[in-house]
């Protein structure tokens, strides 16, 4: 028998329950979804995780589409999911927890005294600690964003190895190799020893559902190479980043891209301009770097200083 909070399931059986990780401002328990899948027979352990942001739902979208079609009866070991991380920024569709004001993927490994998000990254990190592979299923927010694969360890990590070949595993062909801010869990994990990857799964408002093939696909592929289920992976070279650029706006205005998401990008090369309300041109930026065109803004108007883009640097293949 395997249990996740409320979910029990025996060998060769799923379960879905309710994870208790605090309680409301009305003192009313809060729990988040949680599934099991007890394999027939045993073998490794892998957790998967989704919206630890409030308004990143594809990974939600991965979960909704691989559980039902994980067979538990062909499965060797056992999968351990929360379905919703983040509780009170998923009910009402922000991004950070509105009742601390924090970004959970910034609490990890937790504090079980803390603030909300503290409690409920603690609650989850202990499931996580369970398991011999972590994904943690994440977007690039409501911005526009390619689909990619984050190894957030650090190249001096001792698993950043192990990382890696769980990322080119993954396969979304495109990797961002740089180590990350303290309190994710895709670092929390690979500290505890477990090789831990932070799939960026588009962006998007609402769902994508290309990016969520995409994540169907990479959990399949994780449970392939590793066992759990019968098969092989062709694993192909993918495209890393180890370098991130950002470019603000010189102008308030309109933004006009030169450069699709996913194109390779000279240095030199044009990546936006920046027009006024009746298209006269009032900036205009360039690359500073070769690399990728990896992330933009969703909506056209921007203020002087604004987000606007970001492209991948130091770009090999791997």
């Amino acid at each position: 028998m395997i249990t996740l909070g409320t979910a029990r399931a025996s060998p060769g059986e799923t379960d879905t329950g309710r994870l208790e990780v605090g309680e409301t401002r009305d003192g009313s328990p809060v729990r988040l979804p949680v599934a099991v899948v007890n394999g027939a027979d045993g073998g490794k352990t892998l957790y998967v995780q989704a919206v630890s942001d409030g308004d990143e739902l594809n990974g939600l979208g991965v979960v909704n589409r691989f559980v039902p079609r994980v067979d538990p009866t062909e499965l060797s070991g056992s999968i351990l999911v929360v379905g919703v991380v983040n509780y009170f920024a998923f009910q009402v569709a922000e991004h950070r927890n509105p009742i601390d004001d924090r970004k959970m993927n910034r609490g990890y490994p937790g504090d079980a005294d803390g603030t909300t998000s503290e409690r409920i990254a603690h609650a989850t990190f202990e499931e996580a600690k369970r398991a011999d592979l972590i994904v943690d299923l994440h977007q690039g927010s409501t911005s526009r964003m390619i689909n990619e694969t984050r190894v957030r360890c650090g190249i001096r990590h001792h698993l950043h190895g192990d990382c890696l070949e769980l990322a080119k595993v993954f396969g979304c062909g495109h990797v961002l190799d740089i180590k990350g801010p303290d309190g994710q869990l895709a670092r929390a994990g690979p500290d505890q020893g477990i090789p831990t990857i932070d799939p960026e799964l588009g962006g998007c408002v609402g769902w994508d559902e290309e990016s969520i093939r995409y994540g169907v696909e990479g959990i399949f592929n994780v449970l392939r190479h590793y066992g759990f289920l019968d098969g092989s992976v062709e694993i192909e070279p993918q495209v890393r980043a180890r370098g991130f650029d950002q470019y603000g706006s010189p102008a308030g205005g309109l933004v006009r891209f030169e450069a699709e998401l996913g194109d390779r990008v000279s240095a030199g090369e044009t990546l936006f301009e920046v027009t006024d309300t009746f298209g006269d041109r009032k900036g205009r930026v360039t690359a500073d770097a070769d690399g990728v065109f990896w992330r933009t803004r969703r909506l056209p108007q921007v203020a002087a200083g604004e987000y606007v883009c970001s492209v991948g640097t130091n770009v090999d293949r791997y």
